[in-house]
């Protein structure tokens, strides 16, 4: 392995540039489908908490589905079925057939599951506010979308943000799935590599420890914001008045 390091180098025949490119595809892909996962589970947990009968069951019956069933099945269940869903309505308009681009289908569809996940990551959050401080913004005449974005949601994010760093770190990895539906990230072109130069163990430890650099960087970044947003107790002002104070 060790005589094969050369093909990690960033020019041909080199792999290196391949394999960041690849890298790059899925924080890109892993984002894009985080930041969908945030907008459905921030309305699926209001819709759960704030909802009608309807609208809860929907969304009951969603969280549950989805987190029933193996991302891999989900991933190629909604990439060919709303492939073929596109294709017969742009058949039905008279319009030609289309090809989903794979990353954005990866956006998607990850995004989709994601936010079953964060659909009851946020509820729980938003349990966890004290009911008096809800109570209390209803007194003073606020509405409840005012209410939601002064007072809910600064609240629940240092209950939130466990939660949800674990769904970021869930989804980098749950790029390597998009592999079967022809998705140009990490895993995908580390196998390409791989069965080109017949190189598997190097190019898989390689991609392992981007994988591994991604995920420590995620981490680094989730303990400051964690730091930033964690709650201050009383007894904690207290002992800093004291402190200051002498």
């Amino acid at each position: 392995m060790w005589d094969s390091l050369h093909l990690l180098a960033f020019s041909p025949p080199g792999w290196g540039g391949v394999l960041l490119k690849g890298l790059f595809v899925t924080v890109f892909v892993a984002l894009g489908a985080y930041g969908v996962g945030l907008l459905i589970g921030f309305a699926g947990a209001v819709g759960k908490i704030h909802g009608g009968p309807v609208l809860r069951t929907i969304l009951e019956i969603y969280t549950t589905l989805i987190r029933a069933v193996p991302e891999l099945v989900l991933i190629l269940l909604l990439f060919y079925s709303g492939q073929s869903l596109i294709n017969s309505i742009m058949d039905g308009l008279g319009s030609g057939r289309v090809d989903i681009n794979p990353i954005a289908a990866g956006i998607g569809v990850l995004g989709f599951v994601q936010g079953a996940y964060t659909t009851e990551v946020i509820r729980a959050a938003m349990l966890a506010v004290p009911k008096g401080q809800v109570e209390a913004a209803f007194a003073y005449g606020m509405s409840r979308g005012k209410m939601l974005w002064r007072i809910m949601v600064p609240s629940m994010i240092p209950f939130a943000i466990p939660g949800l760093a674990n769904l970021w770190l869930i989804v980098t990895k749950d790029t390597a799935l998009l592999a079967v539906v022809g998705s140009s990230e990490l895993a995908t072109v580390t196998r390409q590599a791989a069965g080109s130069t017949r190189n598997y163990l190097l190019f898989f430890i390689a991609a392992a420890v981007l994988y591994l650099m991604l995920s420590l960087v995620s981490t680094y970044l989730i303990r400051k914001l964690e730091r930033r947003y964690r709650p201050v107790s009383r007894t904690s002002k207290l002992n800093a008045q004291t402190a200051g104070g002498r």
